[in-house]
């Protein structure tokens, strides 16, 4: 059970619509039980979100827990199918650490925003990288072994003309 980090519980009591309580008492929350449970964990994820725009390691750490139904997802059509995906995984990370970026940022000067616009395009570039890298044989490492290279020929032609 989640306490306060003063180790009390505090008793809350609020009135809601009745069709948005019949959906809270219907949600499915990973590790709670009881709609007091619900709230708990809804809240400390919350907690985390707010945090989470402050600083980028706290984003990207609330960005894992967003995306951890997607991951469980992943891992059960893993094992029942029997089948990996290198891309999903790199799409994930890459694009979680992009939106942590994004969230975290409060450029509050020409300076701040061309940090922000380099480490961006950075992490652009790297997660570029990383699907050419699958593009480099034939069938990549993903659920679908063609996507990759389904989708890289415009980017290679303007990759080409850059250099």
């Amino acid at each position: 059970m989640a306490t306060l980090s003063s180790g009390t519980m505090e008793t809350i009591s609020g009135r809601v619509p009745d069709d948005l309580y019949r959906w809270f008492a219907h949600l499915k929350v990973e590790g709670a039980v009881t709609n007091s449970d619900k709230l708990r964990v809804l809240l400390a994820q919350l907690k985390r979100q707010h945090e989470g725009s402050l600083d980028l390691v706290s984003a990207q750490a609330w960005f894992r827990d967003v995306t951890t139904p997607l991951r469980h997802c992943l891992s059960t059509v893993e094992r029942d199918e029997g089948s990996h995906s290198e891309v999903v995984g790199t799409l994930v990370e890459h694009l979680s650490a992009l939106a942590a970026t994004l969230v975290s940022a409060h450029p509050r000067s020409r300076a701040e925003a061309v940090a922000l616009e380099e480490l961006l395009v950075r992490r652009a570039f790297g997660l570029t990288e990383a699907l050419l890298r699958q593009a480099v044989t034939p069938l990549a490492a993903a659920f679908e072994p063609g996507v990759v290279r389904k989708h890289c020929d415009q980017c290679i032609t303007l990759a080409k003309l850059v250099h």
